[in-house]
């Protein structure tokens, strides 16, 4: 498997993504961004990078913060987030950068590539395919389902939305609504929703039932069979 970290950059910040790779020589293989949560591009997105690559996929963790920028607290990681959040059309052109980014890497088939994130990442993955980008699926992990507030562009990817459903920072009226938006986008879409499960339930360290941040074992699998069999679905 080829492993390798690769440098890119956008609106003058270098950026530094993750990418593994199981093509051999001459062959193209689908491809997924891995879209990092509020703290940055850390272990966990390439954990999970290497963990989809040992599917047969390509797999590309993005950087949308700078190389070796990493925040290291909930208020580290609040002033991290909080640019992309209050200009969304900044965060879609570095998610954009992202994918040019995957495409031009040998091995990768352009035509077949998915987003995938986790928390800001889920957020992520749901803007690019808002963007219009060519791609085939967007998964949020527990992400924030908060619309853009961007002129709508038609969406070509299926969306697949796994969430919890006591997740506090994503209230069932943000969750009612994104299922109008996609429906009124005319979007092949689902919605897994886990009951009593939290905010960041694929994290194994998230443990803060005050901040609304608990890990849940079943929950994790059952999202990252869904994954699977999604990815298998729109890579056919």
């Amino acid at each position: 498997m080829q492993q390798q970290f690769i440098e890119y950059s956008h609106a003058g910040t270098v950026l530094e993504g993750f990418l593994a790779n199981p093509a051999r020589a001459g062959e193209r293989r689908p491809a997924v961004l891995v879209s990092h949560a509020w703290a940055g591009r850390d272990d966990f997105a390439i954990a999970r990078a290497k963990a989809l690559a040992e599917l047969g996929y390509a797999a590309f963790a993005l950087d949308n913060y700078g190389k070796g920028v990493l925040g290291a607290n909930n208020e580290e990681n609040s002033n991290l987030i909080g640019p992309f959040m209050a200009d969304r059309a900044l965060l879609r052109d570095r998610l954009l950068a992202g994918l040019q980014t995957l495409r031009a890497q040998p091995g990768v088939d352009p035509d077949r590539i998915a987003i995938m994130g986790y928390c800001f990442g889920g957020l992520c993955a749901l803007d690019l395919a808002r963007s219009g980008a060519d791609i085939r699926g967007a998964i949020s992990f527990h992400g924030l389902l908060l619309p853009n507030g961007l002129d709508p562009r038609p969406i070509k990817a299926r969306v697949l939305a796994l969430h919890g459903y006591a997740d506090p920072m994503v209230p069932p009226e943000q969750v009612v609504a994104f299922g109008k938006e996609m429906s009124d986008a005319g979007v092949d879409w689902q919605l897994h929703a886990y009951g009593g499960v939290l905010h960041a339930f694929t994290v194994p360290e998230a443990n803060d039932p005050g901040f609304g941040t608990v890990y849940n074992a079943g929950a994790e699998r059952r999202s990252w069979r869904a994954l699977v069999d999604f990815l298998e679905e729109i890579f056919a």
